[in-house]
């Protein structure tokens, strides 16, 4: 059984405008030990999913319907308490931008303090030596004399490095890393994700790395989760997926990534806009962007189906 299973989730934010369907009939599983890349444009509904897993989504969003199972346990009928108790202990994120996300007014080593006590972590003495283990852990440089600074006195790198120790510290079966290198430069990038990896691998945890950026999915990954405006589009090994892309939009985005082949030559993008999320119900959302679209790409949502083994795609053109 799988660990987590999301099964036709749908989020929606009422507006004076209409109903955003920001996530419609989104559906995917994540194995114990596994590392799923779910990837997208912006916009495209990665984050509010992530939200709905941890029944975040701030107002005035709703989860309209579907399931969220955790080992077995639908989240979504869990009431605010319970659910508190599973958020932390069994499912942490790491959120984009983790100056927005750590308390400035308490001390880095407070924060992973309180959350260890808030997850039966004991004494506060105890709680104090977790968070300091914790920081070591994921190799925070002087991680007792770190431990007692504020956020605003670590640097971007180190900040992430800590919001990832405070994830991690009540030990949760499953991490969610929302777009977890954004806004670093490319060697503090690369530092974050050789982390993550080691800690992946050391304890065996379930990831779901949400992200735009292919190369990080090659680097992380087991499979792969392509969602376009709200909607699951492609599912894959991640090797499958590089190899050969079945839906036009992840062709798209692949030939989006520079490549050696072609250098010199401008970088290729996706024609059109992502559609209006008020405006998706009875047609491929890819459609208007999509050379290869069919008279049947307007009038249905096509499902995900196996083409081959392991590799589902939403698309009618794809040959069985």
């Amino acid at each position: 059984m799988a660990l987590l299973s999301v099964e036709d989730l749908r989020t929606h934010f009422a507006t004076s405008a209409g109903t955003v369907r920001a996530v419609d009939g989104v559906s995917f599983t994540i194995g114990r030990g596994e590392v799923l890349g779910l990837v997208g444009e912006s916009g495209c509904g990665k984050s509010v999913t992530s939200l709905s897993i941890m029944r975040l989504v701030p107002s005035p969003g709703v989860i309209a319907g579907g399931r969220i199972r955790l080992d077995g346990e639908d989240l979504l009928a869990k009431d605010a308490e319970a659910m508190r108790r599973v958020r932390g202990a069994r499912i942490a994120m790491v959120f984009q931008e983790p100056m927005t996300s750590l308390n400035p007014v308490f001390t880095i080593g407070d924060q992973i303090a309180a959350a260890v006590q808030a997850h039966g972590g004991g004494a506060r003495r105890a709680a104090w030596e977790r968070a300091v283990e914790t920081l070591e852990l994921v190799q925070m440089p002087s991680a007792g004399d770190r431990a007692r600074d504020y956020p605003h006195q670590l640097s971007g790198g180190l900040r992430q490095r800590a919001m990832i120790a405070l994830a991690l510290a009540p030990g949760p079966e499953l991490l969610i890393a929302d777009e977890p290198t954004t806004a670093l430069d490319v060697t503090i990038q690369a530092q974050i994700l050789d982390l993550l990896r080691r800690l992946q691998a050391e304890r065996g945890m379930a990831v779901l790395l949400i992200t735009h950026d292919l190369g990080v999915v090659a680097e992380l990954c087991h499979r792969v989760a392509i969602i376009y405006a709200g909607r699951i589009v492609e599912t894959a090994p991640v090797a499958s997926i590089f190899d050969e892309p079945l839906h036009p939009y992840t062709r798209g985005l692949l030939r989006c990534l520079p490549h050696p082949s072609r250098f010199g030559q401008p970088l290729s993008s996706i024609d059109g806009a992502p559609p209006d999320l008020r405006q998706t119900a009875g047609r491929c959302r890819f459609a208007p962007r999509c050379s290869h679209a069919i008279e049947s790409c307007e009038r249905e949502d096509p499902p995900l189906v196996e083409r081959k083994p392991g590799h589902f795609v939403a698309c009618p053109v794809v040959p069985l």
